[in-house]
């Protein structure tokens, strides 16, 4: 800053992180100001908090969520079914720092693309990032772990100590630049580390870790064997020794000043951590055996005392029960027993919870729904229990989150449904269903926050967080005033814009994404089969879709917060508005005017013939910015597409209902950006004023997070959520979803992730029907209930799709998909192929299926047509009578590639369709007779649509590409 900058200083410095450097201009002088980190906040610098194993933290600024702080992708871990795309997190000095995978959630069989990142611990800013070639196969089953992945990372201080590759040794990189500055010797095949004043810790296997022969292979038991366990200098990289184990169990290795601590295979075990030299060796401690890679016992280093939890035996192959569980208490002198007693069950396919919170050991009683969720603290040198409680909120419990808990000073961090804040003094629980962190990881405290990185689930998914986002506890500086200040800023258009005279829109254009207020991706003009290119517009960036009126294309480069006219006859461009965050989808065109709403949590209105802004309102309550994808955003941002019904223009501002005051849903004026009228949607059910997960059925919850609006004639939704024309939130809980909840007034065309949700992650997809039911027993049900697949198109009486077929929708890998046609209210089909006009008497059991493919869906859909074709179809359109379909080559069968997943062949053919998938052979249109799935023709495109990125307008066919270029096809003269 300079001595011309107007703003406060006082403004700039709440504006800094904490340590943020501010150098300001006075005169000729300039001066360094270092922002204090207040001494509240805490690191978190292992898995398990530090090199104690004793996952607390001293954090005591950490607090029950309320603000989003900052948000950044991807939105989801790649698969649910497989290992976890988390591996490992630690945060020191302002920074985070994590292993994910960002492979394609596409198909879990994709090449794995493992990256170490790190950012800007307090707004998420992308600091560097160091590529991982070689980790754990992505194909572990279901909730196996290896629960050792976690431990391959430590932060400390301006340090970075992490395994960057399989068999790698422990390299030190720069905390701030990434860059390596040392590899430690002897260290190559190193499986968990840690740190502790000035001293790496590895523990080491020189035999190369043995993948599973079947990747699939639910119990697939971690390899016992030798271990070493080896010592180096933190600062110099130099070994101080290296001591032969015949064992050391998972996650057991622990330090404090004077000891190291492992369980051997036999008993515990602690070493001069000076010398490595025994110190003593406790009586044989049992551990579940085989121990599977997903579990691992509980060693905890407490002062004076050793905590060991060996797990008991699993009475359930699923992991839905233990029993036999001890957790042991020990002299750290000595390693004679002080203490034993029953350890209640507190994780589901994970380590078991002993957390020491207040001087007293907590072990929850959370694993199943069966369980209390009774918490027990006891002294940690007698055992004598001093506190125990039951919940004291009532709630649904079904199995715990898959990851351990966590803890302040202040709260027990519980997985049981979602976070559960647990207060141990006041003996309170608050829930949070509605945000969860990844299998195998889980959340982490510090930093005054809560950070949890993307997860497969698909619990509550109308209501669920996704992505990796940073939630902030309440604070005095983030309220929402009552009374908001003026929000419409007018432009140099505006006169003209109040003054439009309703006229009706031309019949062939495309004014609003996806053709109409329903959505529908139809319009009644006619598009011939065969095409050429008419033009090209090379605009660059990554594209919305396109919208299309009164001879001009409109389509909006998201990423450069433009919005682009071009003259939809010749692609010449026209102008180019700017507006101050993203756009994600291209404006609704009404009467000569282009409106649109921004991540900066305004709408826009222009005028049409140069771009010139008319109005601006501020649909956020406040202009508040938060890090959202490695942007700048509003907390409360609108997207793109607005809703036009009956001349008013509908958006809904923000992200969460849960946070940050809720949602907003905003009624303007489109000609003037007067205000007609506003909705708080908040955390509280509007009939009963309580909180809104109160209103559950199963594992689903009322929609809380914001999406694009749709209307059809009679009601607005927000994903399955219905409004009446006055705004009025209606049927606000979800039904346990039988077939026939699908049936009945206001089928419609939502997605339980959101219309713009192009990752095309498993557990989610378009539905055209009444509701959602989620969860791992729910998330297949509505595709076997109502038309669903994506994308979706509609007319008056059919929906066509992308779907994957009948047997793909329930637990399964391999997806493979076809093009089909149905009713829009079908026929349904039981197993044996019967038709089921009415709900089903009695429970259906699924017909057997291949192997390697899930049982099918009890029951489907009756469709009219069904066409199996080779591409895998980003973008669709119905025009007329023909549906026009697009997308990257389909090159591999998924489900005979599950088959020879390891053969090199198989590989290679994957890797090729990860290429193929990102545009390297480019795309192919289809035109397929509506009436009866008959190819038409075939036209070879440059490069693959994006997601839902075609449109037909008076004759033509208009695609945005992900190389940043809008193409039009027509029947005219080719370019």
């Amino acid at each position: 800053a300079s001595g011309k900058t107007r703003v406060p200083r006082e403004e700039v410095m709440r504006a800094l992180a904490p340590n943020g450097v501010l150098y300001a201009q006075e005169g000729d002088r300039w001066t360094k100001l270092v922002k204090p980190r207040p001494k509240e906040l805490d690191d978190w610098t292992h898995y398990l908090y530090d090199a104690s194993n004793n996952a607390v933290s001293r954090d005591t600024a950490v607090g029950p969520p309320r603000h989003f702080q900052w948000l950044a992708g991807p939105r989801y871990s790649r698969h649910h079914d497989h290992m976890s795309g988390a591996s490992a997190m630690a945060a020191a000095n302002g920074r985070l720092f994590y292993i994910f995978d960002h492979g394609s959630p596409q198909a879990i069989q994709l090449p794995s693309v493992w990256r170490l990142t790190a950012r800007d611990a307090f707004n998420g800013t992308l600091l560097w990032e160091r590529p991982i070639p070689h980790w754990h196969t992505q194909m572990f089953r279901l909730k196996s772990g290896p629960a050792q992945l976690t431990r391959r990372l430590v932060a400390v201080g301006e340090r970075v100590y992490v395994t960057l590759g399989l068999e790698a040794p422990v390299s030190v990189l720069d905390a701030a630049t990434g860059i390596t500055l040392r590899e430690l010797d002897g260290t190559a095949g190193t499986e968990e580390l840690i740190v502790h004043d000035g001293v790496v810790f590895a523990m080491v296997n020189d035999k190369p870790f043995r993948q599973p022969a079947d990747p699939k292979d639910y119990n697939y038991a971690w390899p016992e064997g030798p271990r070493r366990i080896v010592a180096c200098d933190a600062e110099t990289g130099e070994t101080l020794w290296s001591k032969p184990q015949p064992c050391v169990l998972m996650l057991s290795l622990c330090a404090d000043a004077r000891r190291v601590v492992f369980h051997d295979g036999q008993g515990i075990v602690a070493l001069d951590r000076r010398t490595g030299e025994p110190l003593w060796r406790s009586a044989p401690l049992a551990w579940r055996r085989p121990l599977p890679t997903s579990f691992a016992p509980t060693t905890v280093l407490y002062r004076d005392v050793v905590l060991f939890s060996g797990g008991g035996r699993e009475t359930d192959a699923r992991g839905f029960g233990t029993a036999g569980n001890v957790i042991h208490a020990l002299s750290a002198e000595d390693g004679k027993e002080l203490w034993n007693a029953p350890h209640p069950p507190s994780g589901h396919r994970t380590a078991q919870d002993a957390l020491v919170v207040g001087g007293l050991v907590w072990t929850p009683e959370i694993a199943q729904g069966r369980d209390s969720g009774e918490m027990i603290g006891r002294d940690p040198r007698t055992g004598e229990v001093k506190r125990r409680f039951l919940p004291d909120v009532q709630t649904h419990w079904f199995h715990h989150r898959c990851y351990r808990a966590k803890a302040t000073e202040k709260y027990i961090l519980t997985s049981r449904t979602g976070i559960e804040f647990v207060d141990p003094a006041a003996g309170h629980w608050e829930c949070h269903h509605w945000v969860r962190g990844a299998c195998l990881y889980g959340t982490m405290p510090a930093c005054g926050m809560i950070y949890n990185p993307p997860h497969p689930c698909a619990c509550y998914l109308e209501a669920k967080l996704y992505g990796f986002n940073a939630l902030a506890p309440a604070s005095p500086t983030r309220s929402v005033p009552k009374q908001l200040p003026n929000r419409l800023e007018r432009g140099p258009a505006y006169p003209e814009a109040g003054k439009r005279q309703l006229a009706p829109g031309a019949e062939g254009d495309w004014p609003t994404h996806r053709h109409d207020p329903a959505r529908s991706g139809c319009s009644k003009t006619l598009v011939p089969p065969e095409l050429k290119c008419v033009w090209e517009a090379k605009l660059g960036g990554r594209l919305s879709a396109v919208t299309v009126a009164e001879g001009k294309l409109y389509v909006a480069s998201i990423d450069d917060h433009a919005v682009h006219a071009l003259d939809a006859a010749t692609g010449k461009p026209l102008w180019v508005f700017t507006a101050g965050g993203r756009v994600d989808s291209p404006p609704t065109l009404w009467q000569g005017l282009v409106l649109f709403g921004s991540a900066d949590g305004h709408v826009y209105c222009l005028r049409a013939s140069d771009g010139a802004l008319a109005w601006r309102f501020r649909a956020a309550p406040l202009d508040r910015r938060m890090g959202a994808f490695d942007q700048l955003e509003s907390v409360w941002p609108v997207h793109g597409s607005v809703l036009l019904r009956d001349s008013e223009l509908w958006c809904v501002a923000g992200r969460s209902m849960f946070l940050d005051g809720g949602l907003r849903l905003v009624r303007l004026d489109p000609a003037t950006g007067a205000l007609i009228a506003e909705h708080v949607l908040d955390d509280r059910d509007p009939a009963s004023g309580k909180n809104l997960q109160t209103v559950m059925n199963g594992l689903n919850m009322a929609v809380a997070n914001a999406d694009l609006l749709s209307w059809d004639g009679k009601y607005v939704y927000m994903k399955s959520q219905r409004f009446t024309p006055e705004g009025v939130r209606q049927e606000l809980e979800v039904p346990n979803l039988p077939v026939s909840a699908q049936r009945g007034e206001g089928p419609h065309l939502f997605c339980p992730t959101g219309l713009l949700d192009d990752d095309w992650w498993h557990r989610s997809y378009w539905v055209f029907g009444r509701v959602w039911k989620s969860g791992a027993g729910g998330y297949y049900q509505a595709g076997r209930a109502a038309p669903a697949g994506r994308p979706l198109v509609f007319d008056d009486a059919r929906v066509y799709g992308y779907a994957r077929k009948p047997q793909y929708y329930r637990w399964t890998t391999p997806m493979e998909y076809q093009l089909f046609a149905s009713a829009r209210q079908p026929g349904l089909l039981l197993p044996g192929g019967a038709k089921a006009d009415a709900e089903p008497k009695g429970k259906a059991k699924p017909k057997a299926a291949k192997k390697g493919v899930a049982a099918a869906p009890q029951t489907r859909i009756a469709t009219d047509w069904t066409l199996d074709v080779p591409i895998l179809v980003r973008a669709m359109a119905l025009a007329g009578g023909t549906l026009f379909v697009a997308g990257p080559p389909d090159v591999v069968d998924e489900t005979e590639s599950l088959k020879t997943f390891g053969d090199p062949a198989t590989q290679k053919a994957l890797a090729r369709q990860a290429d193929v998938l990102g545009g390297a052979q480019g795309a192919t249109l289809w035109a397929v007779a509506a009436a009866d799935g008959k190819k038409l023709a075939e036209l070879k495109l440059d490069a693959p649509p994006v997601f839902d990125g075609m449109a037909a307008a008076n004759g033509r066919l208009f695609i945005s590409t992900i190389n940043g270029t809008v193409v039009c096809l027509g029947a005219g003269d080719s370019k």
